[in-house]
């Protein structure tokens, strides 16, 4: 009877589970939300000094805070999600980031906000793994293309209207909250993404959860604190003894970092990072990719926020503003990019890479003729193709660095791409931002700008010659 009934209805194995329309939404809503939270703040940090008393060297924690937190915590948040189930890390991480928020936007003091802020990128580093992941193991073919396109643009357009939306924010001077608008407007959001969340994400784990790597954790914990609090703090802190100790310490405990890992590997264990990882050369090469064009990105949008602001004399709102046309741009292509890569393959970052220097030496050029007057017009022109350029780049790159990463280390995956990415914006800030402050007491506002403008015109070079060592095609 059983061997009957077996042949009858023989034994299927469950389907895997798939990420729906609107699903994909709300995934992709989380993704949003750290990004924008790490821009969104270079407009606000002013009024948030005046309010708060705050000096130079706190603000600056206020940034970097949030972005040391995050970035350390990332490919931690990625294994705890594969062990323990993405959804369930998903739903915890984005309940804590819209606490954190309130905490951010009821903050008494310059100090209480700085905690906050650390609170909210360690709930960062728990939510936006598991997107990814989600991705990763819910969709194939067509449909994952789709969605890491969108994933893609979603993540690029994050970062222009962080600082667009900050602006308004501020400006707007909601129910007098002023700057404390930019994070109390997290908390509705995040209350309808959990409940689009419970009903809509479905939940995936690693089909071989992996332990905890302790050692590993603790010396990557290390080796990015070591090199990333020095560089965002060190400007205005003046340089003391702990950041030059910080920065020689970071490449052994980088080396040690590795060795633990590889010991790890070798032995039969899972390290936090795995470094059979790095074999897929789709994600090596996209990872290095992603260091050059991430800096640059975060570093241009400090940059020009300041100028705008303090050179320029524009108010919040229109600093803000006068990036609508690279937002704009780069939605609209950014939609077109899955057709395009489909037909031309990863050349697309190529013609990217050209599209964007073009667009970098039409903003310096309506800098060197327009200074004071800079503005939304003045940057039209050079901010549109920038936008197109960018948009051609940052899509392509995440879906290229996750395109052979199997779903079981998908998790991981996600993580070690949000920790580099999250490193290079907090490094673009650090070392394009501290050069701009640096040149402008000797060389004024608009020529320190225009240099920093042109370095960063150095990196998109770089970007582009990378760009034509990535394989062809993506799977």
């Amino acid at each position: 009877m059983t061997t009957e009934t077996t042949t009858r209805h023989p034994v299927r194995a469950a389907a895997p589970p798939e990420l729906g329309g609107l699903g994909l939404f709300t995934v992709l809503l989380a993704a949003a939300l750290p990004l924008i939270d790490f821009f969104i703040v270079n407009v606000a940090l002013p009024t948030i000094g005046a309010d708060l008393s705050a000096s130079e060297s706190v603000l600056e924690l206020v940034v970097a805070g949030y972005g040391v937190a995050y970035a350390v915590l990332l490919v931690l948040g990625g294994r705890l999600g594969d062990l323990f189930g993405r959804r369930r890390l998903f739903i915890g991480g984005m309940a804590a980031f819209g606490l954190a928020s309130l905490a951010c936007g009821l903050a008494p003091t310059a100090w209480s906000l700085v905690a906050a802020r650390v609170a909210q990128g360690a709930a960062s580093a728990a939510m936006l793994p598991q997107v990814l992941a989600t991705i990763q193991s819910t969709t194939a073919g067509a449909r994952r293309a789709k969605a890491m396109g969108l994933y893609g643009a979603t993540a690029g357009l994050a970062m222009v209207a962080g600082q667009i939306l900050g602006g308004v924010l501020v400006a707007a001077d909601i129910a007098g909250t002023g700057w404390r608008a930019v994070f109390l407007v997290n908390v509705p959001v995040v209350l309808v993404g959990l409940l689009f969340a419970a009903r809509t994400v479905p939940e995936t784990r690693s089909s071989r959860p992996e332990p905890v790597d302790g050692p590993g954790t603790l010396l990557l914990a290390a080796a990015l604190i070591a090199l990333l609090a020095p560089l965002t703090e060190g400007r205005a802190a003046g340089w003391p003894l702990w950041t030059w100790l910080s920065l020689g310490a970071f490449p052994f405990l980088a080396g040690a970092f590795y060795v633990v890992e590889r010991r790890a590997d070798r032995a039969g264990r899972t390290p936090l990072v795995p470094p059979s990882l790095f074999r897929l050369v789709s994600l090596r090469r996209g990872l290095v990719l992603m260091l050059p064009f991430s800096m640059g990105f975060s570093g241009f949008m400090f940059v020009i926020a300041v100028a705008l602001q303090e050179g320029a004399r524009l108010g919040a709102v229109q600093a803000g503003l006068a990036l609508a046309p690279l937002a704009v741009t780069f939605l609209f292509t950014s939609i077109a990019g899955p057709r395009l890569i489909a037909r031309y393959g990863t050349r697309v970052v190529t013609a990217g890479t050209v599209l964007q220097g073009i667009g970098l030496v039409l903003i310096v050029l309506a800098v060197r003729s327009s200074w004071p007057d800079l503005g939304l017009l003045p940057l039209l022109p050079g901010g549109a193709i920038a936008g197109v350029g960018q948009a051609l780049q940052l899509p392509v790159v995440m879906r290229l660095v996750l395109s052979e990463v199997p779903p079981a280390r998908a998790g991981v995956g996600s993580g070690v791409m949000g920790t580099t990415q999250q490193s290079a914006l907090a490094l673009g800030v650090a070392t394009l931002g501290t050069l701009f402050l640096a040149l402008v007491p000797g060389m004024g506002m608009r020529d320190a700008l225009m240099t920093t403008l042109l370095v960063q015109l150095a990196g998109v070079v770089l970007t582009g010659v990378l760009s034509l060592r990535l394989p062809r095609t993506i799977s």
